[in-house]
């Protein structure tokens, strides 16, 4: 891989995803809608002279085109807000396949784990059976279906899956808020039950492994998984958060009842309640077909990842002030 671009390259999973490609000495495309973000991109990584800045609209197949030409792999993290997913998605995936099709690209599109529905086994593989039953995961399947649609003839994609995220650049996260506040050393809520242990990924050990995968020409046409390095209860991540900030203020767990009252003024969390069965039920992913396929997997403990996600942030905020 001599050239790629990033869709999304501005946001939580692009912007680790441009900084392991430059990384790696690939001449990268950075893809986004707001020039001013794309610029403050490229000055966090120095300017790098493999680097180049595209604006467009994702939803557009002709920008894509405009700005992928002579790339090898598209890498699609572009995202919809959890309160536009079922009217949005379908259209994005299907502009990203219309400009992969007529470039004749490999496309490797960044999703997660909705489409699965409820776990039926301790860790799932790859072949987990799709049975979604909320809303979010129906369309989700839909998406995966357009993806691997027999109609693109040219296009070559693969699905990565990641479970629950973090780090600095994790906009989208459930985690997002409560690790920034805590980094600002304000009172903050968390999502889902701090007792019960969930599986999370360190966007940076994600980026890498999603590279790994894209790398390999037999990959594609294939589903991968993106699991995290062990579970982690709510409880313990707050505590090395607290630690490495220096501050402990009160996080409030956030249930249904806390959620719907505050879906009432923010549509994003009205819709986080349809999905609060997978912070009572984790769904776990398994490493079996990488580690097969691709090699050992490197993660960073949750400590030394936690910690450095704060320190971040952290410097984000003074920075700002």
């Amino acid at each position: 891989m001599k050239k790629a671009i990033v869709l999304g390259a501005t946001g939580g999973v692009g912007k680790p995803l441009v900084t392991e490609l430059i990384r790696r000495g690939v001449e990268t495309v950075a893809f986004g809608r707001s020039a001013a973000k794309l610029e403050s991109l490229a000055r966090e990584l120095g300017n790098p002279t493999l680097l180049r800045l595209e604006t467009g609209d994702a939803f557009k197949p002709g920008d894509i085109v405009r700005a992928a030409r002579g790339a090898e792999v598209m890498f699609h993290s572009a995202n919809i807000p959890y309160h536009e997913m079922e009217s949005r998605l379908l259209p994005l995936g299907e502009a990203v396949m219309q400009a992969a099709e007529k470039l004749e690209m490999k496309v490797v599109v960044v999703d997660g784990i909705y489409p699965y529905g409820r776990k039926t086994v301790e860790r799932a593989t790859e072949d987990h059976p799709k049975r979604p039953h909320t809303r979010k995961g129906k369309v989700r399947l839909a998406y995966e279906q357009l993806i691997f649609h027999p109609r693109w003839q040219k296009a070559k994609p693969l699905i990565v899956r990641l479970p629950d995220y973090y780090g600095p650049s994790a906009q989208a996260s459930y985690l997002n808020v409560t690790m920034e506040a805590i980094a600002a050393g304000k009172p903050t809520a968390f999502i889902g039950n701090m007792k019960i242990p969930r599986e999370y990924v360190y966007l940076p050990d994600a980026a890498h492994m999603i590279a790994e995968i894209a790398e390999r020409p037999e990959s594609y046409g294939q589903n991968w998984h993106i699991p995290g390095p062990g579970v982690i209860s709510g409880h313990e991540l707050v505590r090395i958060a607290q630690r490495a900030s220096g501050k402990r203020k009160l996080v409030v767990p956030l249930g249904r009842i806390g959620l719907s009252l505050i879906g009432l003024f923010n549509p994003v969390m009205k819709e986080v309640v349809e999905m609060l069965y997978l912070t009572e039920e984790p769904f776990i992913l398994s490493g079996e077909k990488y580690e097969r396929e691709i090699g050992p997997i490197k993660w960073t403990p949750h400590e030394q990842a936690i910690t450095e996600t704060i320190h971040t942030l952290m410097e984000h905020n003074q920075i700002i002030k």
